[in-house]
């Protein structure tokens, strides 16, 4: 059988206040009345020992000081009698007081000095009344004693108007705390329930939801922490839709940059193989076919690379380099592409500043970075700069070219990402690698790598890779 969670807490909360209830109002209950009856006991204590007192200095000889203790006593409803060590009445007389007989356990007690107590007797005297009996010693002898009876009627008749009054603040208490358990059950069920419905449109592929959230109870934690997961799942979705759209778009880059080279390579075989080329264009046609061969080799070299690099297949091999021999290498191999451009490469190192890196990996880095430069800068300058940090090497790479905007440059290290998705104009290698494959190495060097632009006035990258200790 199910049953809803809001009866659940309200069972919970009403059972906890009822339980607490019954022992607090039976605890009460039994503290009153042994408080009222202990009251009434210690009275007629405190009369028995007076009337004692009394006539004992009369030598138990004249009944003129009973008389006046029964006149008082008589208005408080309170009977008294004095018997003899043989337990016979002799105060007041025959028919004026209830016949009684005490036990021989009671009558023990008052031999021995002792006062017996009573605070509730249902069958000895014609009503429900409490007494006590002292006795009255004598160099160590019972010589008798007095009882006093006081009927209970009075005592019964407060206790039970102090459990009425209980139970109608019981019952009110009751009431009330139904009532408000209940709001407070509801409240806490419908908290639960946004969340609940929350969940099934997050289910449904709505992340956009939100639930209102607090930090005072669980409740408030977990709808907080659910709309962190939201948010998390949100952008998760959001880079897997642009990894997808990405992905499209390298398929179709994929295809363009493999069917054109193959294209040239394929017009080129066949016009050899059927004579259509002159015998003086066959050379040139050999060598077109070899740099389509080359590239083709290029850009799916540049693919693997990034995979390899991603899965940690990449052993480096980390040593002691002259930076300056790096930087000539990398600007001898790029001149010519610069001075296509009218671009000026600078170099600007100590001779004798060292980097500690992979060479290879540290030419591959370099070259991407230098490329990207001169693409995106015409009539300028590109700097090379190396320069020791603290317990790290820094290299900056910096151009006058056209620059990035804050969009751009937060996109550029994505995988797949072009920032100008023209074929003619790829900014970050064949097929928006090369950047990516860039941060990944620097990151496999434990290093860090930074870019700062502006849009016309240049891009400037920073690489700080550890020095070995």
């Amino acid at each position: 059988m199910k049953l809803k969670y809001m009866y659940q807490l309200l069972i919970s909360h009403i059972g906890v206040l009822v339980i607490a209830f019954l022992i607090l109002s039976f605890s009460f209950a039994k503290y009153v009345e042994n408080y009222v009856y202990q009251n009434k006991v210690e009275e007629l204590i405190a009369y028995g020992q007076n009337i004692l007192h009394d006539y004992s200095r009369d030598n138990w000889g004249g009944n003129r000081i009973l008389d006046q203790y029964r006149q008082v006593l008589r208005t408080r409803n309170i009977m008294f009698s004095v018997f003899n060590q043989q337990g016979e009445i002799f105060y007041p007389e025959a028919g004026f007081f209830p016949r009684f007989t005490m036990s021989e356990k009671e009558w023990e007690s008052l031999e021995d000095g002792k006062i017996v107590v009573v605070k509730q007797d249902l069958k000895r005297f014609d009503q429900a009344v409490s007494f006590v009996s002292l006795p009255f010693i004598v160099n160590g002898e019972l010589m008798g004693g007095v009882l006093l009876v006081s009927p209970i009627s009075g005592s019964r008749e407060t206790i039970s108007d102090i459990n009425q009054f209980l139970f109608y603040t019981i019952l009110i208490s009751l009431t009330v705390s139904f009532l408000l358990s209940g709001l407070l059950s509801k409240l806490h069920v419908r908290r639960i329930q946004r969340i609940r419905e929350a969940t099934s449109m997050v289910s449904s592929g709505n992340y956009d939801v939100q639930v209102n959230a607090s930090k005072i109870d669980e409740i408030g934690e977990l709808a907080s922490d659910f709309n962190e997961m939201v948010k998390k799942l949100k952008a998760s979705q959001e880079e897997i839709s642009r990894l997808e759209k990405r992905r499209r778009q390298f398929i179709a880059d994929v295809s363009h940059e493999l069917k054109t080279p193959l294209t040239t390579i394929s017009g080129v075989i066949e016009g050899l193989k059927s004579d259509m080329i002159p015998e003086e264009e066959k050379e040139r046609g050999i060598q077109l076919v070899s740099q389509e061969a080359k590239r083709l080799i290029r850009l799916v070299n540049e693919n693997l690379d990034y995979e390899k690099i991603r899965s940690n297949q990449v052993k480096l091999n980390i040593e002691p380099i002259q930076l300056i021999d790096v930087f000539e290498i990398v600007k001898e191999q790029l001149l010519s592409q610069a001075e296509e451009k009218n671009n000026i490469m600078i170099i600007e190192a100590d001779e004798n500043e060292i980097i500690y890196a992979d060479y290879d990996r540290l030419i591959q880095i370099l070259i991407n970075i230098v490329k990207n430069s001169i693409q995106f800068t015409q009539n300028g300058k590109i700097f090379l700069r190396g320069k020791p940090g603290y317990k790290e090497t820094i290299i900056e790479i910096e151009d006058t070219g056209i620059g990035m905007d804050e969009k751009e440059i937060e996109n550029i290290w994505q995988r797949f990402y072009k920032a100008d998705l023209s074929r003619t104009n790829n900014k970050y290698g064949e097929f928006g690698l090369g950047l990516s494959i860039v941060k990944q190495l620097v990151l496999l060097h434990q290093g860090e790598i930074d870019v700062t632009s502006k849009k016309g006035k240049g891009t400037k990258f920073e690489i700080k890779l550890p020095v070995k200790s």
